[in-house]
Protein backbone atom coordinates (compact mmCIF):
# COMPACT_ATOMS: atom_id res chain seq x y z
CA UNK A 1 0.00 0.00 0.00
CA UNK A 2 3.11 2.54 0.99
CA UNK A 3 4.55 1.59 -2.36
CA UNK A 4 1.62 2.21 -4.45
CA UNK A 5 1.28 5.58 -2.67
CA UNK A 6 4.87 6.42 -3.36
CA UNK A 7 4.23 5.50 -7.10
CA UNK A 8 1.34 7.82 -7.37
CA UNK A 9 3.32 10.49 -5.83
CA UNK A 10 5.84 10.36 -8.07
CA UNK A 11 3.76 10.14 -11.05
CA UNK A 12 1.98 13.64 -9.70
CA UNK A 13 5.18 14.98 -9.13
CA UNK A 14 5.99 14.37 -12.62
CA UNK A 15 3.04 14.95 -14.26
CA UNK A 16 3.27 18.48 -12.30
CA UNK A 17 6.87 18.79 -13.44
CA UNK A 18 6.02 18.67 -17.07
CA UNK A 19 2.90 20.93 -17.24
CA UNK A 20 4.96 23.88 -15.22
CA UNK A 21 7.59 22.65 -18.30
CA UNK A 22 5.26 23.24 -20.88
CA UNK A 23 3.96 27.04 -19.62
CA UNK A 24 7.57 28.01 -19.66
CA UNK A 25 8.40 26.51 -23.20
CA UNK A 26 5.03 28.12 -24.61
CA UNK A 27 6.37 31.43 -25.57
CA UNK A 28 9.13 29.63 -27.54
CA UNK A 29 7.12 27.28 -28.57
CA UNK A 30 5.25 30.02 -30.15
CA UNK A 31 7.76 31.64 -32.02
CA UNK A 32 9.22 28.44 -33.24
CA UNK A 33 6.01 28.03 -34.84
CA UNK A 34 5.67 31.21 -36.76
CA UNK A 35 9.29 31.10 -37.56
CA UNK A 36 8.54 27.59 -39.63
CA UNK A 37 5.35 28.75 -40.73
CA UNK A 38 7.06 31.71 -42.14
CA UNK A 39 11.00 31.23 -42.91
CA UNK A 40 11.66 29.40 -45.85
CA UNK A 41 14.48 28.34 -44.67
CA UNK A 42 13.45 26.81 -41.87
CA UNK A 43 10.30 25.59 -43.33
CA UNK A 44 11.77 21.76 -42.37
CA UNK A 45 11.68 22.85 -38.77
CA UNK A 46 8.38 21.15 -37.58
CA UNK A 47 9.85 17.46 -38.46
CA UNK A 48 13.12 17.95 -36.46
CA UNK A 49 11.67 17.23 -33.23
CA UNK A 50 9.48 14.57 -34.72
CA UNK A 51 12.92 13.11 -35.90
CA UNK A 52 14.81 13.27 -32.21
CA UNK A 53 11.27 12.15 -30.74
CA UNK A 54 11.93 8.94 -32.65
CA UNK A 55 15.32 8.63 -31.88
CA UNK A 56 14.71 8.58 -28.37
CA UNK A 57 11.77 6.68 -28.31
CA UNK A 58 13.97 3.87 -29.94
CA UNK A 59 16.62 4.42 -26.79
CA UNK A 60 14.72 5.35 -23.77
CA UNK A 61 13.74 1.76 -23.36
CA UNK A 62 16.92 0.47 -23.21
CA UNK A 63 18.09 2.86 -20.47
CA UNK A 64 18.22 2.18 -16.97
CA UNK A 65 17.05 5.02 -14.65
CA UNK A 66 19.96 5.84 -12.24
CA UNK A 67 19.15 9.40 -11.09
CA UNK A 68 22.36 11.63 -10.55
CA UNK A 69 21.41 14.75 -8.84
CA UNK A 70 23.96 17.07 -10.88
CA UNK A 71 22.21 17.21 -14.12
CA UNK A 72 20.19 19.70 -11.74
CA UNK A 73 22.90 21.97 -11.80
CA UNK A 74 22.43 22.07 -15.73
CA UNK A 75 18.21 22.32 -15.29
CA UNK A 76 19.41 25.13 -13.22
CA UNK A 77 21.62 27.02 -15.28
CA UNK A 78 19.86 26.41 -18.73
CA UNK A 79 16.86 27.72 -17.07
CA UNK A 80 18.15 30.85 -16.11
CA UNK A 81 19.85 31.41 -19.58
CA UNK A 82 16.46 30.70 -20.89
CA UNK A 83 14.79 33.02 -18.80
CA UNK A 84 17.35 35.91 -19.26
CA UNK A 85 17.39 35.59 -23.82
CA UNK A 86 13.32 35.25 -23.31
CA UNK A 87 13.13 38.41 -21.70
CA UNK A 88 15.42 40.24 -24.14
CA UNK A 89 13.60 38.06 -27.03
CA UNK A 90 16.22 36.37 -28.29
CA UNK A 91 14.74 33.43 -29.18
CA UNK A 92 17.22 31.42 -31.09
CA UNK A 93 19.20 31.65 -28.09
CA UNK A 94 16.20 31.00 -25.37
CA UNK A 95 16.25 27.74 -27.99
CA UNK A 96 19.62 26.95 -27.16
CA UNK A 97 19.48 27.11 -23.36
CA UNK A 98 15.91 24.59 -23.68
CA UNK A 99 18.49 22.27 -24.92
CA UNK A 100 20.69 22.42 -22.44
CA UNK A 101 17.35 22.40 -19.83
CA UNK A 102 16.47 19.12 -21.76
CA UNK A 103 20.00 17.76 -21.64
CA UNK A 104 19.99 18.81 -17.93
CA UNK A 105 17.07 16.75 -17.22
CA UNK A 106 18.03 13.66 -19.12
CA UNK A 107 21.63 13.57 -16.85
CA UNK A 108 19.22 14.18 -13.28
CA UNK A 109 17.14 11.49 -14.33
CA UNK A 110 18.99 8.36 -16.37
CA UNK A 111 22.25 9.56 -14.93
CA UNK A 112 25.42 10.50 -16.98
CA UNK A 113 25.53 7.62 -18.92
CA UNK A 114 22.12 7.98 -19.48
CA UNK A 115 22.49 11.50 -21.23
CA UNK A 116 25.46 10.08 -23.39
CA UNK A 117 23.22 7.76 -25.16
CA UNK A 118 20.63 10.71 -25.77
CA UNK A 119 23.31 13.05 -27.36
CA UNK A 120 22.13 13.15 -30.52
CA UNK A 121 18.54 13.42 -30.29
CA UNK A 122 19.52 16.43 -28.32
CA UNK A 123 21.81 18.03 -30.59
CA UNK A 124 19.51 17.49 -33.49
CA UNK A 125 17.32 19.95 -31.98
CA UNK A 126 19.53 22.88 -33.07
CA UNK A 127 18.59 22.16 -36.87
CA UNK A 128 15.28 23.42 -35.76
CA UNK A 129 16.24 26.64 -34.33
CA UNK A 130 16.25 30.02 -37.09
CA UNK A 131 19.48 31.60 -36.47
CA UNK A 132 19.50 35.29 -37.88
CA UNK A 133 22.80 34.49 -39.55
CA UNK A 134 21.59 32.00 -41.96
CA UNK A 135 19.33 34.57 -44.02
CA UNK A 136 22.10 37.32 -43.72
CA UNK A 137 24.78 35.16 -45.49
CA UNK A 138 22.40 34.01 -48.65
CA UNK A 139 23.00 36.96 -50.45
CA UNK A 140 26.91 36.62 -50.62
CA UNK A 141 26.74 33.01 -51.22
CA UNK A 142 23.96 33.42 -53.97
CA UNK A 143 27.19 35.98 -55.76
CA UNK A 144 29.98 33.84 -54.86
CA UNK A 145 28.25 30.83 -56.67
CA UNK A 146 26.62 32.76 -59.43
CA UNK A 147 31.03 33.71 -60.08
CA UNK A 148 31.74 29.76 -59.94
CA UNK A 149 29.08 28.67 -62.39
CA UNK A 150 29.53 31.43 -64.42
CA UNK A 151 33.55 30.67 -64.93
CA UNK A 152 32.74 26.65 -64.79
CA UNK A 153 30.15 27.19 -67.91
CA UNK A 154 33.04 29.69 -69.72
CA UNK A 155 35.45 26.99 -69.31
CA UNK A 156 32.81 24.70 -71.04
CA UNK A 157 32.99 27.14 -73.86
CA UNK A 158 29.46 28.56 -72.94
CA UNK A 159 29.38 32.12 -74.26
CA UNK A 160 28.05 34.13 -70.70
CA UNK A 161 29.60 36.87 -68.76
CA UNK A 162 29.06 37.76 -65.25
CA UNK A 163 28.87 41.43 -63.44
CA UNK A 164 27.45 41.50 -59.90
CA UNK A 165 24.60 39.51 -59.53
CA UNK A 166 24.25 40.33 -63.52
CA UNK A 167 24.30 37.45 -65.70
CA UNK A 168 24.23 37.99 -69.19
CA UNK A 169 23.78 35.32 -71.72
CA UNK A 170 23.16 36.05 -75.62
CA UNK A 171 19.19 35.36 -75.72
CA UNK A 172 18.97 36.39 -71.83
CA UNK A 173 19.96 38.77 -69.30
CA UNK A 174 19.56 36.86 -65.69
CA UNK A 175 20.50 38.27 -62.00
CA UNK A 176 21.14 35.74 -59.66
CA UNK A 177 19.44 36.59 -56.38
CA UNK A 178 19.32 35.20 -52.91
CA UNK A 179 17.42 32.42 -54.15
CA UNK A 180 20.13 31.10 -55.58
CA UNK A 181 22.16 30.76 -52.66
CA UNK A 182 21.56 26.79 -51.63
CA UNK A 183 21.24 28.03 -48.49
CA UNK A 184 17.99 26.38 -47.13
CA UNK A 185 19.04 23.40 -49.66
CA UNK A 186 22.39 23.19 -47.61
CA UNK A 187 20.61 23.39 -43.74
CA UNK A 188 18.24 20.47 -44.97
CA UNK A 189 21.23 18.56 -46.31
CA UNK A 190 22.75 19.39 -43.39
CA UNK A 191 20.21 17.70 -41.27
CA UNK A 192 19.46 14.86 -43.71
CA UNK A 193 23.65 14.29 -43.02
CA UNK A 194 23.51 14.54 -39.85
CA UNK A 195 20.65 11.64 -39.40
CA UNK A 196 22.77 9.08 -42.20
CA UNK A 197 26.17 9.46 -40.14
CA UNK A 198 24.24 8.78 -36.92
CA UNK A 199 22.16 5.51 -38.56
CA UNK A 200 25.34 3.95 -40.39
CA UNK A 201 27.79 2.10 -38.78
CA UNK A 202 31.51 3.30 -37.92
CA UNK A 203 33.55 5.39 -35.70
CA UNK A 204 32.66 8.38 -34.51
CA UNK A 205 35.81 10.30 -36.18
CA UNK A 206 34.59 8.58 -39.65
CA UNK A 207 31.52 9.87 -39.01
CA UNK A 208 32.58 13.28 -37.83
CA UNK A 209 34.36 13.43 -41.71
CA UNK A 210 30.95 12.51 -42.89
CA UNK A 211 29.55 15.18 -41.23
CA UNK A 212 31.61 17.86 -42.36
CA UNK A 213 31.86 16.75 -45.79
CA UNK A 214 28.37 17.96 -45.93
CA UNK A 215 30.29 21.65 -46.61
CA UNK A 216 32.17 20.90 -49.89
CA UNK A 217 29.03 18.93 -51.14
CA UNK A 218 26.41 21.16 -50.91
CA UNK A 219 28.94 23.69 -52.04
CA UNK A 220 29.73 20.77 -55.13
CA UNK A 221 25.43 20.45 -55.41
CA UNK A 222 24.83 24.09 -55.57
CA UNK A 223 27.27 24.73 -57.95
CA UNK A 224 25.76 21.94 -60.03
CA UNK A 225 22.62 23.41 -59.51
CA UNK A 226 23.44 26.54 -60.86
CA UNK A 227 25.28 25.72 -63.58
CA UNK A 228 22.46 23.51 -65.08
CA UNK A 229 19.99 26.66 -64.68
CA UNK A 230 22.69 28.70 -66.48
CA UNK A 231 22.78 25.98 -69.19
CA UNK A 232 19.09 25.21 -69.63
CA UNK A 233 18.59 29.08 -70.04
CA UNK A 234 21.67 29.44 -72.45
CA UNK A 235 19.39 26.73 -74.78
CA UNK A 236 15.96 27.21 -74.14
CA UNK A 237 15.80 30.58 -73.13
CA UNK A 238 15.33 32.44 -70.27
CA UNK A 239 11.86 31.59 -69.55
CA UNK A 240 12.63 27.96 -69.50
CA UNK A 241 15.59 28.41 -66.99
CA UNK A 242 13.94 30.12 -64.54
CA UNK A 243 10.70 29.89 -64.69
CA UNK A 244 10.46 25.98 -65.13
CA UNK A 245 13.25 24.45 -64.10
CA UNK A 246 14.44 26.65 -61.30
CA UNK A 247 11.05 25.61 -59.66
CA UNK A 248 12.69 21.99 -59.76
CA UNK A 249 16.31 22.80 -59.75
CA UNK A 250 16.36 21.88 -56.00
CA UNK A 251 15.53 17.79 -56.82
CA UNK A 252 19.15 18.04 -59.19
CA UNK A 253 20.52 19.64 -56.17
CA UNK A 254 19.69 17.10 -53.47
CA UNK A 255 20.21 14.07 -56.23
CA UNK A 256 23.98 15.10 -56.81
CA UNK A 257 24.17 15.88 -52.98
CA UNK A 258 23.48 12.68 -52.17
CA UNK A 259 25.03 10.30 -54.70
CA UNK A 260 28.42 12.42 -53.53
CA UNK A 261 27.25 11.68 -50.11
CA UNK A 262 26.85 8.06 -50.59
CA UNK A 263 30.09 7.70 -52.72
CA UNK A 264 32.00 9.77 -49.57
CA UNK A 265 30.31 7.59 -47.10
CA UNK A 266 31.62 4.24 -48.72
CA UNK A 267 35.08 5.71 -48.73
CA UNK A 268 35.09 5.89 -45.42
CA UNK A 269 33.22 2.12 -44.59
CA UNK A 270 30.45 3.86 -43.22
CA UNK A 271 28.17 2.18 -45.96
CA UNK A 272 25.96 -0.53 -43.48
CA UNK A 273 22.87 1.28 -41.14
CA UNK A 274 23.61 0.68 -37.55
CA UNK A 275 21.38 -2.77 -36.02
CA UNK A 276 21.01 -1.39 -32.71
CA UNK A 277 18.35 1.43 -33.60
Amino acid sequence: MLQRARSKTSWLLTALILSMGAVLLLPLGRWLAGEWWSNDYYSHGVIVPLVSGFFAWRILPRLDRTPDNRGLILVGLGTAAYLYFLAYRAFHLAALAMIVMLAGAAWTYWGWSGLKKLVFPLAFLIFMVPFPFVEASSLPLSLFTGQLATRLMQALGMDVTVQGAAVSLPNANLVVGAQCSGVRSIISLAALTAVFAYVVEGSWPRKLILFLAVIPIAVLGNLFRVSSLLWVANRWGADAGFTYYHDYSGFAFFAFSFILLILTARLLGCNRIRNDL
